[in-house]
């Protein structure tokens, strides 16, 4: 089955809620980003976040960043997604891994360490929105709730979860993201804690075949819920040659030149899908001509 993102409604409740299922995706990452278990774990669980909160976006080539900044062995985390849903991103340090907390529980919050969570959105205005929040724990998932009650006043809760096969490839990854609407009460609060402590941790869902639209069900299931959109994500990179030629323009002429002095060639790998952008001597002096 492929990736699924759904977005609900409760039609009794101030509630809404997104949840993703993205086992594919996040397995595509660690193939290209070559990651070891805990840096597959932190990347898949921001991409998946990202996912969720692009997903969220009113605008139609909207486009959102979540970048986390810790002092961990891992660095940095950049997740990008448009506003389907369909994310990429990278994790400075991928070869990053740290003993188990327990069997079968990474330490993701150790590996990320203190620092900050932002987030950029790219509504096609002038400026883009950015909040910044110190993070909570490290293990991305609070970070984000924490982000949203913080910075919009939005009560969240988030669930992200990756699991990994013996050989470290990715056997299953999802989570939830289930938000208050003005006007909820704390019989509401209640009623969504008490689910989301009946269901527990997701990658046990998950790994029992349970979609994105079942682990909604099962977490609100005293809800009376909508589906309002379901649809296929993938890991998704726009890189390409012409997006590649205007960063190069953008270097300005004299860079450039002194690129094609010292060089005498170029190549450009995208921090995203690692593919790598070749160009010549000639290239690059018609380029520097052109400009």
């Amino acid at each position: 089955m492929s990736d699924q993102i759904i977005r609900m409604l409760a039609k009794d409740a101030p509630v809404k809620a997104s949840a993703i299922t993205a086992g594919a995706l996040v397995e595509r990452a660690r193939q290209i980003h070559k990651t070891l278990p805990t840096a597959t774990a932190a990347l898949g669980r921001a991409l998946m976040g990202a996912s969720m909160m692009g997903n969220q976006l009113k605008e139609e080539k909207g486009s959102l960043t979540l970048r986390v900044k810790g002092d961990g062995p891992l660095g940095s985390i950049t997740a990008v997604s448009d506003s389907e849903g369909n994310v990429r991103g990278y994790v400075q340090n991928p070869a990053a891994d740290l003993p188990r907390k327990r069997p079968g529980k990474l330490d993701v919050g150790a590996a990320v360490g203190a620092g900050s969570l932002t987030i950029i959105k790219d509504l096609n205005m002038k400026e883009p929105y950015v909040g910044t929040i110190e993070l909570l724990s490290g293990e991305i998932a609070d970070d984000i709730a924490a982000y949203f009650l913080e910075s919009e006043q939005i009560p969240t809760a988030c669930a992200l979860g990756v699991l990994l096969d013996t050989d470290q490839s990715v056997l299953c990854a999802g989570g939830y993201l289930i938000q208050l609407l003005p006007g909820a009460d704390e019989s509401v609060i209640r009623t969504i804690e008490q689910g989301v402590a009946r269901v527990g941790a997701v990658t046990d869902a998950l790994r029992d075949g349970m979609t994105a639209k079942g682990l909604l069900m099962q977490v609100l299931s005293d809800f009376d819920m909508e589906v309002l959109e379901e649809s296929p994500v993938e890991y998704r990179c726009y890189c390409s040659r012409d997006r590649v030629t205007r960063a190069l323009i953008s270097m300005g002429k004299k860079d450039l030149q002194d690129l094609i002095d010292e060089q005498g060639k170029a190549e450009l790998t995208c921090q995203f899908c690692d593919k790598v952008y070749r160009y010549s001597k000639e290239e690059l002096e018609a380029i520097l001509a052109a400009m």
